[in-house]
């Protein structure tokens, strides 16, 4: 048995708190025997948590008064609601009662905690949210994905350190780095990825294989690529909804006639199996990297599954040393 991972959970987050982010912790518990969680929420979580099975000695809920919406002010709300779900659950990070924090609540207050509360590890200079996304050969991180908007080029040098040191123990060998750009040439895009693209090219900790067109991300053309939080963020949203839009055509397709039900029904298995290797839902949440701890952010539709994934990912992120990793090789000692 591996050693324990103690994560914070924020039950009150999201479109579906407390039910998803209850269902998905009893579920991760059972997957996974190493894991503990420390839960935090209100009366409408503490009645939730009745209804389920669970080993007390392994899910602990502690009550919190006050609860931060989506669409409240994220530095208020950290300042201002400190008996939150959101803010009791980073504290407990904080304290080094938990290794991990979940949430699948306000981006901007997750964000803000994180590194008023947390903080972040001494030379970072940012710290970026970075989800794994699928792609033809492999998951790839792309980093940042709408933390920081307003960036210089030694933050994104950075952001390609962190992430290659994400991706080495998930990929097993050494990452290929690329910078998000409009074009293939070296010469091409804004005066932020002009200025950052030499400095990449120049870092011998990382195999930087130059400009990546979002069009060739998801056949796999980097394993790692390199953004501000804007284009990051409209990129991963335009992913979600192209598959989103792929999944409804198909389903279209396969019912619009006899003949193409018939067609569905050959083909439905292998189409099924093949497309769990592009399903976001195994990758659970985007975490904030360069914290002096884990925090997870979950999307805010999250239902168990996410929950419950997000969650087992805090395992892997320890067990692969990836905070002592960043600490090491690009924080200052």
């Amino acid at each position: 048995m591996s050693e324990e991972t103690k994560v914070a959970l924020d039950l009150m987050g999201g479109d579906n708190a407390p039910k998803a982010m209850i269902e998905g912790a009893v579920e991760a518990l059972k997957e996974n025997e190493s894991l503990k969680i420390i839960c935090f929420g209100n009366d409408e979580a503490e009645k939730e948590l009745e209804r389920f099975d669970f080993d007390k000695d392994r899910l602990i809920f502690r009550k919190t008064a006050e609860v931060i919406a989506t669409d409240e002010s994220p530095v208020k709300a950290i300042s201002e609601k400190k008996d939150s779900s959101l803010v009791m659950a980073l504290k407990c990070v904080k304290h080094g009662e938990a290794d991990a924090f979940v949430s699948a609540g306000n981006s901007g207050a997750i964000l803000a905690g994180g590194q008023i509360i947390i903080g972040r590890i001494k030379g970072i200079k940012r710290a970026p949210f970075a989800p794994i996304i699928p792609t033809d050969k492999g998951p790839a991180l792309l980093l940042d994905a709408g933390a920081n908007v307003d960036c210089r080029s030694e933050n994104l040098v950075q952001f390609a350190r962190m992430g290659a040191v994400y991706m080495r123990p998930v990929l097993k060998r050494e990452p290929r780095v690329g910078i998000l750009n409009l074009g293939a040439e070296d010469d091409k895009g804004n005066a932020l990825v002009k200025e950052t693209f030499p400095l990449l090219k120049e870092a011998s900790d990382i195999d930087f294989i130059g400009s990546v067109e979002s069009r060739d991300i998801p056949f796999g053309a980097a394993d790692v690529i390199v953004t501000e939080a804007f284009t990051g963020n409209a990129v991963l949203k335009m992913y979600e909804g192209t598959a989103k839009l792929l999944q409804k055509l198909m389903k279209k397709a396969f019912l619009s006639n006899i003949k193409s039900k018939i067609g569905a029904a050959l083909v439905l298995p292998s189409l099924k199996e093949e497309l769990k290797n592009y399903d976001t839902k195994k990758y659970g949440g985007a975490p904030m990297l360069g914290l002096n701890g884990l925090a997870v952010k979950a999307h805010g539709s999250s239902g168990s599954e996410e929950i419950k994934n997000a969650l087992l990912q805090c395992i892997d992120f320890k067990n692969q040393h990836i905070l002592e990793s960043i600490r090491d090789n690009i924080g200052i000692t």
